[in-house]
């Protein structure tokens, strides 16, 4: 059996946070392999790339999530107690909680309730000197998820949740202030929907059956009692905090419709074109650099050893861009989605594996159908100019944004 190779240095932790999205598939190449082996926050870590490994970290036999995700990401990004640290059948039986919500009819309202944010929105934008997008989206995606999952916000508090539900993905793997805000601002968001379903519950607030808040407020675990108020909040947030996160994705496509302009024509054309554009965004665009697993029993894996306590990372963005898996990876074209069969394992920017029975996030059909609404919306709708500005992503935040954060300006709608 043979040893696993191994990254330079003794520990690997600020190589990882300087180059968060090449730093595996980077020393992977350097070591001419799909793995090696290292110390992340000095605990001994086996960071892996590539759909191979992929299939592996999915696979339920040898790899489990619980403790395997750092502390600072649980209490900032994650939360804790939620179904990203659960395995087996507890986070099968909660994995439906989750997928319950994914009906088409269920997508749908919420792409609709975005429409009428859009149309309302760029009223406004049209009499605005400029217009910083990303700002906006995520101000209209936290509009849109609260009414979409039945719960309450107030007008005044809109600015308030939506800066919360940010720092949870922006501001995750932030180190100092940053980082401190984040974890605020988990815990306020957390005692905030603790209050919604603990007011579901005693019936002073009515929301609809098929809302995210009835469900998750209603929902019963293996042992058939209600979860308790505090993971109840987690997972209600665990609905509204990504469908939020979205806008990094719909920041990044106006990104890639500016460099790209020969496709605002495509889309103009064909909405069927609207699908491939937005998968090569994900596929393309950085967005979360890695995923953590833990090693549940001691496997062997193409004559390498995992050995029991082991945490794994498997390299999102560098499996996306893969040339084994993919043709000119950093290049950018939609079109190879167009008759592309797409694997559970080489395609996993929210995830990879089976929705239903892995740790794919449920809520990926909800970021295609947000990015498409708003595609169609930039291309058919509206017209505006891209002025001067610094778009360079910047690949040292989580996930990467334009550093002017796309700023439009003489914004018309069309008649």
């Amino acid at each position: 059996m043979s040893s696993i190779p191994s990254a330079k240095g003794i520990d690997s932790t600020l190589a990882l946070l300087r180059n968060p999205y090449e730093f595996i598939p980077d020393t992977c190449r350097d070591l001419e392999g799909d793995l090696f082996e290292t110390r992340i926050l000095f605990q001994k870590t086996i960071c892996m790339t590539g759909a191979a490994a992929a299939e592996v970290f999915y696979s339920e036999d040898g790899l489990v999530r619980a403790g395997s995700m750092p502390k600072r990401i649980q209490r900032t990004l994650l939360g804790e107690k939620g179904i990203q640290g659960l395995d087996g059948e507890a986070h099968r039986h909660r994995k439906r909680m989750f997928m319950s919500l994914m009906a088409s009819e269920r997508i749908e309202a919420l792409e609709n309730t975005t429409r009428d944010l859009l149309d309302r929105y760029a009223r406004d934008w049209q009499a605005a000197e400029k217009v910083v997008l990303y700002d906006e989206v995520r101000e209209i995606l936290t509009r849109a998820a609260c009414a979409w999952s039945g719960v309450p916000l107030p007008e005044a508090e809109v600015e308030t949740r939506t800066a919360q539900m940010t720092a949870l993905f922006q501001d995750a793997g932030a180190v100092g202030w940053k980082h401190w805000g984040a974890r605020l601002a988990r815990h306020r968001a957390e005692r905030w929907t603790a209050g919604i379903i603990e007011r579901l519950r005693d019936g002073s607030l009515q929301t609809g059956q098929e809302s995210a808040a009835h469900v998750v407020a209603t929902w019963r675990d293996l042992n058939g009692e209600l979860l308790t108020s505090k993971v109840a909040a987690v997972e209600l947030l665990n609905v509204v905090r990504p469908i939020v996160a979205v806008s990094a994705f719909i920041a990044q496509a106006a990104h890639a419709l500016h460099r790209h302009p020969e496709w605002r024509q495509k889309l103009k054309d064909d909405e069927g074109q609207l699908e491939p554009f937005v998968q090569e965004v994900r596929r393309l665009y950085p967005f979360f650099p890695a995923v953590a697993a833990r090693v549940k029993s001691d496997f062997e894996w193409r004559g390498y050893r995992f050995s029991k306590g082991y945490r794994v990372l498997l390299d999102l963005y560098g499996t996306n861009t893969d040339a084994r898996s993919w043709d000119a990876p950093q290049e950018f074209r939609p079109e190879r989605f167009h008759d592309r069969e797409v694997t559970p394992y080489d395609f996993i920017p929210q995830g990879g594996g089976d929705q239903h029975r892995n740790h794919r996030c449920p809520g990926e059909w909800i970021a295609i159908s947000q990015m498409k609404a708003f595609c169609s919306f930039f291309v058919n709708a509206i017209d505006y100019e891209v002025p001067d500005q610094d778009l360079d992503l910047e690949t040292e935040e989580l996930p990467p944004m334009p550093k002017s954060r796309f700023i439009m300006r003489n914004v018309r709608r069309r008649q």
